[in-house]
């Protein structure tokens, strides 16, 4: 633990929202990998900027390239992972920018962690549940990684030999089974646009 720090402040969210005239939000996605999550974000991100929203796209497989690139795939490091990338985020949501994470993030009580940091900062925080059956992940597999699992060659894989612990009242429940990935960016977007995070 860091000693002798002290947090040094200076404008409050609110202060930053009036001078910016932007709102910062933290946009969750989860759900099993080939759910749909990082292509739904790329979506909707590019959505975003298009209509000059500041937004930011924290992908699963990307950060551990950097900030979490000591970080394995056991409980522990994933549950590590899982929170620094809820800092991050707080930070961006902060800063006024839509921060959006594509992220397994298979354990309920890591997901309501981060919920709680933002909550507790007055930072928007949206869960969005990118919902689709196993067998459909299985088929779509665009890294061979479940075959992988299957064969045992990946170990602790979600879904096949680790747990994958569905959000109980996510703010948006996408099914990408069903949903073409326009739809599942609108139907996000409709719910920014009622929650005032984007006009």
């Amino acid at each position: 633990m860091a000693t002798n720090i002290t947090w040094h402040d200076n404008l409050s969210y609110a202060e930053r929202a009036k001078l910016t005239e932007r709102n910062g939000a933290t946009i969750w996605l989860t759900g099993l990998s080939a759910s749909g999550k990082s292509t739904v974000a790329c979506s909707l991100e590019t959505y975003l900027l298009k209509k000059g929203i500041q937004a930011y796209r924290l992908d699963g497989d990307n950060v551990r390239f950097g900030l979490n690139k000591d970080l394995g795939f056991s409980e522990k490091d994933r549950n590590e992972n899982i929170r620094r990338i809820s800092e991050v985020t707080k930070l961006f949501a902060d800063a006024c920018v839509i921060s959006l994470t594509s992220f397994i993030s298979p354990y309920r009580k890591d997901r309501e962690e981060a919920r709680r940091l933002h909550e507790e900062a007055g930072l928007p925080f949206i869960e969005i549940y990118v919902d689709v059956p196993l067998e459909v992940a299985e088929q779509r597999d665009p890294k061979g990684l479940y075959k992988k699992a299957r064969q045992g060659i990946i170990k602790n894989f979600t879904g096949i030999d680790d747990p994958y612990e569905p959000p109980i009242s996510p703010e948006v429940h996408l099914h990408t089974d069903k949903q073409t990935v326009n739809e599942s960016v609108e139907t996000i977007v409709e719910y920014l646009k009622k929650e005032k995070i984007i006009a």
